[in-house]
């Protein structure tokens, strides 16, 4: 969801002729959306988890002295279809990978930690109504 639909909603909520039902349409819409948010989140996880996975396996197949230590990687990045296929290819490749590391070395000197503490939640009991 894009910054200006959350502004949106806002303005729709803070707006008295707003309606409950209404108020509930926004809140099944929004519950969706962090469904498949958490659906999305699940994916990206797993890939990146098979990809940890195939990166360490190389790492130790080198370590080990496999006649072909690369094997896990490929296989793993040509599933995904991310095997660079020309010499172009490469070279634009590399250049993306130390523009990102630069970009990442920037983000991480720039970001403030997050507090360590408990951290609260917010809790909607089923209890609650809504104003008519």
């Amino acid at each position: 969801m894009t910054r200006s639909e959350f502004d949106d909603i806002r303005a729709f909520l803070a707006d008295e002729a707003t309606h409950a039902g209404d108020l509930l349409r926004i809140a099944r819409t929004l519950i969706d959306d962090l469904e498949h948010a958490r659906m999305r989140e699940a994916v990206l996880r797993t890939h990146y988890l098979r990809l940890l996975t195939a990166a360490r396996a190389t790492v130790a197949a080198d370590i080990a002295g496999a006649p072909d230590p690369m094997a896990f990687l490929k296989h793993e990045l040509s599933e995904r279809g991310q095997m660079p296929e020309d010499g172009e290819a490469v070279q634009r490749i590399l250049a993306d990978a130390r523009t990102a590391a630069l970009l990442l070395a920037c983000l991480e000197e720039s970001v403030p930690q997050r507090p360590r503490g408990l951290r609260l939640r917010r809790c909607v009991g089923m209890t609650r109504t809504l104003p008519h």
